[in-house]
């Protein structure tokens, strides 16, 4: 999860000294990361945030999302699903919340600082990471690893460039310094077409009565993704049994009350569909395997979750 603050900060810092003797091991082994299957979508889908459309009702569903670092189970329900078309990448999220709040409404606001859901699309050499809160409001970041900056050609890009304003070096979070180094933090960089909807099930802002919470729709345009594309050529829509990573989470400004006899970190307030086993958004190496398949969504396969038992609300 990015916070523009500690780029700033980053910006301002040297990473100088020796090189660490073997690369550091990462958080979560890769045996254990999330698998997942992307299919085609059955049909066009108009992104409005209800995802009514036939393609969501098949597609199969996350495991319901558990605590970052941990891995346990979390208060609140939250599943995200995958679809494709030759035009572009489709994620939907379903959150449960009984009070849905949202009152940044301006692009590039520090959406970070309330319950939002992220995803972050993962190149070779270069990573995005989007978030968008329940009024359907924005924030997003290009990052490239500084060892692939100059090789790549991303400087040929005017809001890519170190000398864009809005351009700033990150050392990451929790997981630093990661084996690859630095990054290039492109603030100043939008996804090109990229569409969004919301659909609040309940009353947004208003917590005197209890909501069942919100969904998110979201299209990411094939064509938006050259730049993270470039540094393995790789093909854009997908081949068949391509893998990408890419992440999955929510973050609440809220924890979970902690038992007795839990350790320190109780609940870390981020949820992922593929645990981190650290507080970090920006180790790409964790991030679930998405697998393409150019078949369409089958049907009948969807894993729909269950209900949430009252009781354990």
């Amino acid at each position: 999860m990015n916070r523009l603050t500690l780029l700033l900060v980053a910006a301002l810092a040297s990473n100088v000294g020796a090189a660490d003797p073997a690369p550091r091991p990462f958080p979560v082994p890769d045996a254990e990361v999330a698998r997942y299957t992307a299919f085609r979508a059955a049909g066009p889908i108009e992104v409005d945030g209800r995802l009514d459309e036939e393609s969501w009702r098949r597609a199969p569903r996350s495991p319901r999302f558990v605590d970052m670092v941990t891995g346990r189970p979390v208060v609140h329900d939250t599943h995200a699903a995958v679809v494709w078309d030759d035009e572009a990448l489709y994620v939907g999220f379903w959150v449960e919340e009984p009070m849905v709040e949202a009152k940044l409404t301006n692009k590039g606001a520090a959406i970070y600082r309330e319950n939002d859901v992220e995803v972050f699309i993962a190149g070779r050499d270069a990573y995005y990471e989007f978030e968008m809160n329940a009024l359907g409001t924005i924030y997003e970041v290009f990052f490239i690893w500084k060892e692939a900056y100059d090789r790549g050609g991303y400087a040929a890009e005017p809001t890519l460039s170190m000398s864009h304003p809005r351009t700033a070096h990150f050392d990451g979070l929790q997981f630093s310094p990661h084996p690859r180094g630095r990054r290039v933090a492109c603030l100043g960089w939008e996804f090109p077409g990229i569409r969004k909807g919301v659909f609040v099930d309940g009353s947004l802002n208003k917590n005197d009565d209890r909501d069942r919470g919100w969904t998110a729709e979201l299209a990411f345009p094939w064509q938006g993704m050259k730049w993270l594309a470039a540094g393995d050529g790789r093909a854009l829509p997908p081949r068949d049994g391509d893998d990408w990573r890419i992440d999955f989470s929510r973050f609440n400004h809220y924890r979970e009350s902690l038992h007795p006899d839990d350790d320190k970190w109780g609940d870390s307030g981020g949820w992922v569909w593929s645990k981190h086993g650290i507080r970090d958004s920006h180790v790409p190496e964790v991030f679930p395997h998405v697998e393409f398949s150019t078949r369409e969504v089958p049907a009948g396969q969807a894993a729909v979750p269950a209900p949430v038992p009252a009781a354990s609300r």
